[in-house]
């Protein structure tokens, strides 16, 4: 059994209240890696394309809201980096 399914077992084992406790932890301990991949995503300029679609889009006063034709896998940028 290797580490990750050693994990999954210890998790699965876990009492009600414990497990609760671990979740909150686990959500916002996801939520930091996320905000740090977005970050270096960001300072790495892997999301330059995109700002400056929203940018220009707003400027003539565009639909922001529409993301048809658009796929963030093929702007080379994906959930977690």
């Amino acid at each position: 059994m290797n580490e990750l399914e050693q994990l999954e077992q210890q998790v699965l084992n876990l009492p009600p209240q414990d497990l609760a406790q671990f979740r909150e932890w686990f959500l916002e301990f996801d939520a930091r890696v996320w905000d740090q991949q977005i970050e270096a995503d960001l300072k790495g300029g892997k999301l330059d394309g995109l700002i400056s679609e929203a940018r220009a889009e707003f400027k003539t006063g565009g639909n922001a809201t529409s993301l048809e034709g658009h796929s963030a896998a093929a702007d080379g940028w994906n959930e977690r980096g």
